[in-house]
């Protein structure tokens, strides 16, 4: 539509040339994009930004990579799928930074993704400061998850089981024949136990806190295992005769304490009933040889600047480089003042410390300037929002000096305040300016407004875009009639044709939850109100508190003091289900505490719904119709056909997950792995079934001329026409087209929804519930990988939500949507320690106006430009 002709761009400057690309919904597109330059892919959500960018030229320069790879070695690497384009010149190799909704392991933390760690532990074996007489240590033995340096008695995780006296005898009025020791097994093993406490000379008909103390303790704590003499049918007067006598006993037992029987059946028992029963009653408890620190003693004794290793990877990482600057500097070194605490150093260790000191403070400041300066090196890379984990891999690959790469970027500004925008900006810029090329699929407007070049794709979504609207300087977008984006981008050009939506009347609340004295993470004593039936908005830096708040202090708050006016538990809609679950107790993190209390108005809300960030389904078997529950009701259509029930035929029959109805040869996934040895391994379309998921009998059935499979690939819009004389199918639809998703097909799996598209789709989940007014919905930035358009839609139906008497509280970075809430509140004024504060609360033009508000000026510019 609006695109650079391809041959003039290649034959006049440095481009990348894409000719055919088909990959998803693109449709044969031609593109030519510069390199060594900084470029924008922009467009409506699912207009096929991504497709083109990171599953087209991406996927095509990580192949060519492997082509040059040794074929045993392509098996031990994740490869993406070979695209779908004819040909494509003048690729570079690339570097991909996807938004990952997955970080690793519990043992991987922000020191080791960003190898920060491994300097830190070589400062520490190099010239950290050692007890005297202690031997040097190499940087292995400064790292929890090597044999060398973790802890002997909890492996390097900082925990370890216990069985707590209340949970092994939780009665201590009963006996131990009635079952005090309420751990031990039941049925023949637990009466052979306590046959044997007869044997030992115990009464068990006394309560048990009647025994004596050493007794008590033997049989609960004992790591020995003795040989005991058992007596079958024989009372204890008559077993303690026999013992004294040297009788024959029927067998010898060998006796457990009740501690060592809950360890050993958790560790060793065969049967998973048997170790779900032991884990009942144990919990995780803090180390007490490393007290919880990981590393064995030798390494926890040395320090540097003061602090022993764990210490300084647990500061926020602006104090850590606060911190570098005060050592080793001329004045200080060899001294313990000024803040330095680094004794004299021999020239070749000086040398040293002074290098790695160095290389620390290189590798913190790029992490820092993109707005993570909160974050510690120990901080856990699974607590991490994928927008803190795509900025983190971001600093490390500037430290990487690349000369010549591609990098491709997934909406780099996801969870950025705007004053982090700007940071982010000057990162990309030096990766440009050191030789690269940056393509960056985007949504925030002021960063797109930096791009050397943009590609606007679309117009539209799903099957109505997959176009290239406009491909070149970002100036000439303002000529792009059909583009959805530069009636944003331009918001001061009238030819752009902008029709922003109209701010709402400000409501006035009909209450308020007050909270008050409420500490979370870095929450501390935080009191603030939250009015009744508005949409709040809950602004502030990066790691200023928003979240804590709002998904995490609050809910808790009502549970705990407003739990006789909630219906039921918090409910996240990511799954539907009780928040919580259960896992191995050493493993679950502690939880961390939210003190302080919640009032509001009795039986005003009654339910507390969380909209969060998690994906909606794991497997493929997880698409847009189960999710939602519309598939219920489509697979009850189908039975109630004529021949369906002639058949037979229930309702589960029209479910790939059950056998009945299924295809026998993929059981229902459509898909089959073909193995390609060296290649990456393709899921083709199975033979049998054609990828209809269903067998042929079940295919037979047919509804106003549709097979379950049609109706399954029929996109929202066209199944809003099929079903428009069934009000429920209807009413779910409707939902899916209120938050414009009308693209998506039935049957799309929900682990290839975007995370814009899973947020819509739970959202949609909600409104087509019949609406009360005494909901309280809790949002996290629930705009985040939304353009601008899809922005608008969606607050549309936020605001109905508050029309018809519910709660909305959102966490929002986007200052369009801010400044169209009824309320805002302002934490911060910094991240981590800086923050937890409420630093401005009130209608947006008040907070925009707040002295000491980082927001306040981004909000003013939003609220000038509506």
């Amino acid at each position: 539509m609006g695109a650079t002709p391809p041959s003039k761009l290649s034959a006049t400057s440095n481009a990348i040339v894409v000719t055919g690309a088909r990959v998803h919904n693109l449709r044969e597109v031609d593109v030519a994009i510069p390199r060594d330059a900084l470029v924008a892919f922009t467009g409506v959500s699912g207009s096929g930004k991504s497709s083109l960018a990171f599953g087209t030229l991406y996927a095509e320069a990580q192949r060519r990579y492997f082509e040059s790879v040794a074929p045993y070695a392509r098996r031990l690497m994740s490869q993406v799928d070979i695209p779908d384009v004819d040909a494509i010149e003048g690729l570079p190799p690339a570097v991909a930074l996807p938004q990952q909704r997955t970080a690793g392991s519990a043992r991987s933390t922000v020191g080791s993704a960003t190898s920060i760690g491994n300097v830190v532990r070589m400062l520490f074996s190099r010239v950290g400061t050692y007890p005297p007489g202690a031997e040097p240590l190499f940087a292995e033995d400064f790292s929890a998850n090597t044999v060398q340096g973790a802890c002997p008695r909890c492996h390097g995780i900082g925990q370890v089981y216990d069985v707590p006296l209340h949970l092994m005898v939780p009665d201590e009025s009963l006996s131990i024949r009635d079952r005090a020791l309420d751990a031990w097994p039941r049925a023949w093993h637990g009466k052979q136990l306590i046959d044997s406490l007869i044997s030992l000379g115990y009464d068990i008909d006394i309560p048990w806190r009647d025994l004596p103390e050493e007794q008590r303790r033997w049989v609960l704590y004992t790591e020995e295992s003795p040989q005991v003499p058992v007596f079958t049918d024989r009372g204890p007067a008559q077993v303690r005769k026999a013992v004294a006598a040297g009788v024959e006993p029927s067998y010898m037992s060998t006796f457990v304490g009740v501690k060592q029987y809950v360890l050993n059946t958790f560790a060793h028992s065969k049967s998973a009933k048997m170790r779900e029963k032991a884990a009942t009653f144990m919990v995780s408890v803090r180390c007490p040889l490393c007290d919880g620190r990981r590393l064995k003693p030798e390494a926890l004794a040395v320090t540097f600047a003061g602090l022993d290793i764990t210490e300084m990877a647990a500061l926020p990482l602006a104090d850590l480089s606060a911190l570098l600057e005060t050592v080793l500097t001329p004045s200080d070194s060899g001294s313990d003042a000024g803040g330095s605490a680094v004794p004299a150093l021999a020239p070749e260790k000086q040398l040293a410390a002074q290098r790695l000191v160095d290389e620390l403070r290189d590798r913190v400041s790029p992490i820092i300037e993109l707005g993570l300066g909160y974050l510690s090196l120990d901080r856990s890379t699974p607590t991490l929002s994928s927008g803190e984990l795509q900025r983190m891999r971001l600093a490390t690959q500037v430290l990487s000096q690349l000369f010549g790469v591609m990098f491709v970027l997934d909406e780099p500004s996801a969870g950025l305040h705007p004053a982090d925008g700007e940071a982010l900006v000057r990162i990309l810029r030096s990766l440009r300016d050191s030789g690269n090329t940056v393509f960056f699929v985007e949504h925030s407007l002021d960063v797109i407004r930096h791009a050397d070049w943009i590609v606007d794709i679309g117009p539209g979504a799903g099957a109505t875009g997959g176009e290239i609207v406009y491909s070149g300087p970002i100036d000439g977008l303002r000529e792009a009639e059909h583009s959805q984006t530069r009636r944003y981008l331009f918001a001061d050009d009238r030819s752009a044709d902008r029709s922003p939506t109209p701010p709402p009347a400000a409501r006035e609340p009909d209450g308020e939850l007050v909270l008050t004295d409420v500490s979370r993470n870095n929450l501390r004593s935080v009191s603030v109100s939250i009015p009744l039936g508005c949409l709040t908005a809950v602004t502030g830096v990066s790691g200023s508190g928003k979240s804590s708040l709002v998904t995490q202090a609050l809910p808790d708050l009502l549970q705990k003091s407003l739990s006789s006016e909630v219906d039921g538990s918090t409910i996240d809609a990511s799954n539907g289900e009780q928040t919580g679950t259960t896992a191995d107790p050493l493993f679950s993190a502690p939880t961390a505490e939210t003190t302080g209390r919640a009032s509001g108005p009795a039986g005003r809300v009654r339910r507390v719904v969380q909209v969060s960030q998690k994906p909606i389904g794991r497997t493929s078997r997880s698409n847009v119709a189960t999710y939602t529950g519309l598939f219920d009701r489509v697979r009850a259509l189908f039975a109630a056909t004529p021949e369906a029930r002639r058949r037979r035929y229930a309702a589960s029959r029209f479910s790939f997950n059950l056998a009945s109805g299924r295809c026998p040869t993929c059981k229902g996934e459509g898909t089959v792995e073909v193995e390609l040895l060296f290649l990456p391994t393709v899921h083709a379309p199975c033979g049998t079934c054609g990828g209809t998921r269903y067998n042929p009998e079940t295919l037979e059935i047919e509804l106003h001329g549709h097979t379950i499979a049609d109706v399954l690939a029929l996109s929202v819009n066209d199944a809003r026409v099929l079903f428009a004389d069934d009000a429920d199918v209807a009413r779910h639809l409707d939902a899916l087209l209120d938050v414009g998703l009308g693209y998506l097909p039935l049957g799309q799996s929900a682990t290839e929804l975007s995370g814009g598209e899973a947020q819509r789709v739970k959202l949609a989940s909600e409104l087509r519930r019949a609406q009360h007014g005494d909901t309280l919905y809790l949002l996290d930035e629930p705009t985040s990988g939304l353009h601008p358009s899809d922005t608008d839609r969606l607050l549309v139906h936020l605001q109905h939500l508050v029309d018809a008497g519910n709660t909305v509280v959102m966490v929002e970075h986007d200052m369009r949507v801010v400044a169209q809430a009824d309320w805002v509140i302002d934490m911060g004024p910094g991240a981590g320690d800086l923050g937890g504060s409420v630093v401005a609360q009130g209608r947006p033009r008040s907070v925009a106006s707040a002295s000491g508000s980082t927001t306040a000026s981004y909000l003013a510019d939003a609220l000038a430009a509506q």
